[in-house]
């Protein structure tokens, strides 16, 4: 699935991960899911502080979650992660595995305090250069809080949410199963959205 190069560029930046972490992926017999499948295990090879599982149960296949050992972090990934997220998969491989965030320590400990529970679901494609952003941000708040979940969705894999849902466009935003505004309206960063979680 990666070329060797970016096996290699893959490999210096996973040599970052200081805790160890699972992979656990929900699969079906689709080609898709053979696809993410040797994407993970590509990942999973190049380090020993990764663990690849595929008795995932979830319902959305293909998907993957990503678990701290001993942690409590809900992040997810439905779909394949490459082209524009493919960026967005590598800094939740981590932060999930331990790697401090650039994000401003004041904006952290914000995050960190949130009380309350959020369940976040993005929508984005492979194609959209802003949904990154969105991704990024509602995962670093995944990684920081036990109480917000989070998972980004493909929508192109996932046609028949994106019908059920009307969606028109990428990134939608979720939160608890209500459409929130999208990143044109609100900031896409961590501070931006913390905001958005405080209470009126």
């Amino acid at each position: 699935m990666l070329d060797t190069t970016l096996k290699t560029q893959l490999k210096a930046y996973l040599e970052k991960v200081t805790q160890p972490f699972e992979i656990v992926a929900s699969l079906d017999d689709g080609e898709k899911s053979q696809e993410l499948l040797g994407l993970l295990q590509d990942i999973a090879g190049l380090s020993d502080k990764i663990t690849l599982r595929t008795d995932g149960d979830d319902a959305r296949k293909p998907s993957f979650a990503l678990n701290r050992i001993g942690g409590d972090i809900s992040l997810r990934f439905a779909g394949i992660p490459m082209g524009h997220e493919f960026t967005s998969l590598v800094l939740a491989l981590l932060q999930v595995g331990g790697h401090p965030s650039k994000t401003a320590a004041d904006v952290i400990e914000q995050i960190k305090a949130l009380d309350g529970d959020y369940r976040f679901e993005t929508y984005f494609s492979l194609s959209c250069q802003n949904c990154p952003d969105v991704v990024q941000a509602l995962n670093l708040m995944a990684v920081l809080n036990p109480n917000i979940k989070h998972v980004a969705i493909d929508g192109a894999l996932f046609q028949d949410e994106v019908e059920a849902r009307q969606i028109m466009s990428v990134p939608s935003i979720y939160l608890n199963g209500e459409l929130r505004p999208g990143p044109h309206e609100r900031g896409r960063d961590p501070r931006q959205a913390r905001h958005r979680l405080q209470r009126p």
